[in-house]
């Protein structure tokens, strides 16, 4: 298998998007390491998921928000497994309102969960990927079009992707490729939270494919771009939406 015995390590790994990214490098013959913040029964579930699959599975509390806990994440990580070949940041969270009904804390909260513990975490990365490795962040097309109630995940998602592409140049010399994956709307417990979350659904299904992108299509194209074959892909933002945003 192709990751046999790689240890990947993805935040917010217990559902959604995350847990079907853990399932897929799980199934490629990878240990998985992910953290979770409030839904245990959930973190438990995939766990055990993933071990059923014959591979080790570390799962971690940890808010990505607070700095500290970002070093006991990776420490934890380095202390069970020894390194990290691969991080995929797709931890996420935001308040969903407009810019003018936005408060402080609430940019604050969803800028230090979706940019900057991002940063810190590859900076974490690094130390344990001696033989190199691969980063790869998850966005949204929200960094680019502008979505009803969605300016702070919106803006901190586009600093995910000019994260994305700094830390592409400044690793490349360390042999850790750095990429990001931007899904098109996906049908995960995420969309509860949006006041619009039934016209969301209805525009994920007209795609040029005829269906929805579902968190499968989004984990195969992770696990690639973590292979040999996406050796010359660096600094990139890979759209995964079955061609909708191509239509005019």
């Amino acid at each position: 298998m192709p990751f046999s015995n790689k240890v990947v390590l993805i935040t917010g790994g217990s559902r959604g998007i995350g847990r079907a990214i853990a399932l897929e490098f799980a199934r490629r013959g990878a240990h998985i390491a992910f953290n979770y913040y409030r839904n245990h029964e959930a973190a438990n579930e995939t766990q055990a998921e993933i071990e059923a699959l014959g591979v080790r599975c570390l799962k971690i509390k940890a808010h990505l928000g607070d700095a500290a806990k970002i070093k006991e994440l990776f420490g934890e990580v380095a202390s069970t497994f020894g390194r990290l070949d691969v991080l995929v940041n797709n931890a996420a969270t935001g308040v969903q309102r407009k810019a003018v009904d936005l408060e402080e804390k609430h940019w604050e909260w969803t800028m230090g969960v979706n940019a900057k513990a991002p940063w810190l975490c590859a900076v974490e990365a690094t130390r344990l990927m001696k033989d190199g490795g691969h980063i790869v962040n998850i966005t949204s097309e929200g960094s680019r079009r502008v979505l009803p109630n969605y300016f702070s995940v919106g803006t901190s998602k586009a600093a995910l992707e000019a994260i994305t592409r700094y830390l592409a140049i400044e690793l490349a010399p360390q042999g850790i490729s750095v990429n990001a994956v931007s899904g098109g709307y996906v049908d995960t417990g995420a969309l509860d939270h949006f006041p619009n979350k039934e016209e969301m659904l209805a525009e994920g299904q007209m795609t040029p494919v005829g269906r929805m992108v579902t968190v499968d299509d989004i984990a195969k194209v992770v696990a690639f771009l973590c292979t040999p074959d996406a050796a010359m892909v660096r600094g990139q933002v890979i759209i995964v939406d079955g061609g909708a945003t191509l239509k005019a």
